[in-house]
C-alpha cells in the first residue's frame, strides 16, 4: 500500500484556506489545493490496514486505497480510471462532501486520518486539467426511453449511467439550469457551478437531452409523461422546509433558508432571480436557525452581502469536543465541528428555542428565546432576547413536496413522507416508475444522491433489458 511505512514518517497535511478577511469579500472557492508532490505525500501514508473501513464509511464504496496507492505512484490517470468507477462526479464530493469515510480511517483512531477527500478531488481536478475525461457515448442503442424527472446529483448520476448503457434519456428540470441543490443550494464559495456545467456537456454528449423549465405535475402533465416512456426515475429531491410556526412568524425578514440562498446563486451566475422581492443581508443584524450545513452555508453568504452580525442558533446542545473513540469508530462521530463559514465571524448558541418573534411596522425586530435541557425542555429563569433584521430558517427539510407529480401520479408514500421504494429495485407503487435520491430516502448527503442514482440506474437498466452490466 503505496509507502509501507509512510504513516509513520509523514504527518498529515490538509487543504488550507485563503485568510477570513480576503475570502469574504468575494465568492469564488477558497481552497488552497496541495501540490502534486504534496498529494503524493498524503496518499503514501495509507497504510497496510488489511480491513478498509473507508469503503464502508464511503457511501459510493470508492475503491480508496487503490487509487491512493496510484497517486503514490504517480499513476494518475489510471488513479482517475479507479475513482469514476464509483463515482460519477468526484469534483463534487470532493468540494463539498463531509468525507465520512475520513471518519472510518483507521488513522482516526488517533485522530489523524489520510486526507481522503483532498485526495479525491485532486485526482478529478488533474482529470479534467489532462482532457482524461471524455465523453462515453453507447456503442450501441436500446432503442429504450428513459425519462428521469429531477436533475440534482442522483438524477445527473442515473442519466449519466443510462446514457452509457445505450438507453435514450431525457432529464427533465423544473429550474432553468441542472444541478439542483448543488446549483441553487451551496454557494458558489463552497462549489463553483462551472463544475456542474462542465458535467452537463459531458452528458449532452454522451446523448442525454436536458429540459429545462419542466416542472412535471405543474406545466407538464404528469401521467402523460409516463406514458410517453419506457421507464421514468422520479429524483426530485426533498425540498419541502421546516417551519417555525410560532407567534410572529407572520413578521417580514424570516425567510426559510432555500428562500435566500438561491436568489445569491442566481445572482452570480447572471441568471434572472425567480423572486422580484430580494432578501439580502448587508447592514442587518442576522439571526440563523439551524446548525447544519445549510446553516452554515447562511452564514456565509450573509457575512459577503455585509450583515452586521451574524448569530447561529441550535435547539441541540454543544457536542463534545471529542468523540469516544472506542465507542463509534469507524461510524460517523458526535462532536464540535466548526465550518468555514462559522469561522469567519458567526456568534454560535446551543440549546436555544425561539419561543416567539416581535417587530416594528410589520418587520421582524427580536427574537424570544429560552434555553432547555437535554430533554428539549425550556429551563425557568434563562429566557432573552436577540436582536434581529432578518431572520434565515435553515432547519432542514421535511421531505419532497408532495403538490403537483406525486400528488397527480398518485404514488404511495412511507411514514416519513418519503416516495416508497426499496434499495433492491427502486421501484414504486407504480408501475415503471422508479425513485430514488432524497426523494426517496429524505435529506441527505450529496454522496448518497449519487450513490442512489447509480443503483436505481442499475434497478431501471434491469427492469428494461432483463439483465445489466451497470455497477451497483
Amino acid at each position: 500500500m503505496g509507502k509501507v511505512t509512510g504513516f509513520l514518517e509523514i504527518d498529515r497535511q490538509e487543504r488550507k484556506y485563503a485568510p477570513a478577511a480576503d475570502r469574504v469579500r468575494h465568492y469564488n472557492e477558497f481552497i488552497i489545493p496541495l501540490s502534486d508532490e504534496g498529494t503524493r505525500n498524503q496518499a503514501a501514508r495509507c497504510m497496510d490496514c488489511g480491513i478498509p473501513y473507508c469503503h464502508n464509511g464511503c457511501p459510493v464504496n470508492n475503491q480508496i486505497p487503490d487509487w491512493n496507492d496510484l497517486v503514490y505512484n504517480n499513476r494518475w490517470e489510471e488513479a482517475s480510471r479507479n475513482l469514476h468507477s464509483t463515482n460519477n462526479f468526484p469534483e463534487f464530493t470532493g468540494r463539498i462532501c463531509p468525507a465520512p469515510c475520513e471518519a472510518s480511517c483507521t488513522l482516526n483512531i488517533d485522530d489523524n486520518p489520510v486526507t481522503i477527500k483532498s485526495i479525491e478531488c485532486a485526482i478529478v481536478d488533474r482529470a479534467w486539467s489532462e482532457g482524461w475525461l471524455k465523453p462515453e457515448i453507447a456503442a450501441e442503442k436500446t432503442g429504450k426511453k428513459v425519462a428521469i424527472v429531477g436533475g440534482g446529483p442522483s438524477g445527473l448520476a442515473a442519466a449519466q449511467q443510462l446514457a452509457r448503457a445505450g438507453h435514450t434519456v431525457h432529464l427533465f428540470e423544473k429550474n432553468r439550469k441542472a444541478g439542483g441543490l448543488m446549483r441553487y443550494g451551496i454557494p458558489d464559495f463552497k462549489m463553483e457551478k462551472h463544475h456542474i456545467d462542465r458535467r452537463v456537456t459531458q452528458m449532452e454528449a454522451e446523448g442525454v437531452t436536458f429540459h429545462y423549465g419542466a416542472h412535471i405535475g405543474v406545466t407538464q402533465d404528469a401521467q402523460q409523461l409516463v406514458d410517453s416512456f419506457d421507464a421514468v426515475l422520479m429524483t426530485g429531491g426533498a425540498e419541502k422546509p421546516r417551519d417555525l410556526p410560532i407567534p410572529g412568524r407572520e413578521l417580514a425578514g424570516i425567510h426559510p433558508a432555500m428562500d435566500f440562498l438561491p436568489q445569491q446563486n442566481r445572482r452570480i451566475s447572471k441568471e434572472s432571480p425567480l423572486d422580484n422581492k430580494p432578501i439580502l443581508a448587508g447592514g442587518k443584524h442576522v439571526i440563523v436557525i439551524g446548525g447544519g450545513d445549510t446553516g452554515s452555508d447562511c452564514i456565509g453568504t450573509s457575512l459577503r452581502q455585509g450583515a452586521l452580525s451574524v448569530t447561529q442558533l441550535e435547539i441541540m446542545p454543544r457536542p463534545p469536543d471529542k468523540e469516544n473513540k472506542p465507542l463509534v469508530w469507524p461510524d460517523w462521530p458526535l462532536k464540535f465541528r466548526t465550518s468555514s463559514s462559522q469561522q469567519e465571524g458567526a456568534e454560535r448558541d446551543f440549546s436555544v428555542v425561539t419561543k416567539s418573534f416581535t417587530g416594528e411596522n410589520g418587520e421582524v425586530k427580536k427574537l424570544h428565546c429560552v434555553r432547555v435541557d437535554g430533554k428539549m425542555q425550556p429551563i425557568a429563569g434563562t429566557e432573552f432576547e436577540l436582536k434581529a433584521d432578518l431572520v434565515l430558517l435553515a432547519m432542514g427539510f421535511l421531505g419532497p413536496v408532495l403538490e403537483g407529480m406525486l400528488a397527480s401520479l398518485g404514488v404511495k408514500l412511507d411514514g416519513r413522507g418519503n416516495v416508497e421504494a426499496n434499495v433492491v429495485n427502486y421501484k414504486s407503487s407504480l408501475p415503471k416508475v422508479f425513485s430514488a435520491g432524497d426523494m426517496r430516502r429524505g435529506q441527505s448527503l450529496v454522496v448518497w444522491a449519487i450513490r442512489e442514482g447509480r443503483q436505481a440506474a442499475r434497478a431501471v437498466d434491469e427492469f428494461l433489458m432483463g439483465e445489466s452490466t451497470l455497477p451497483r
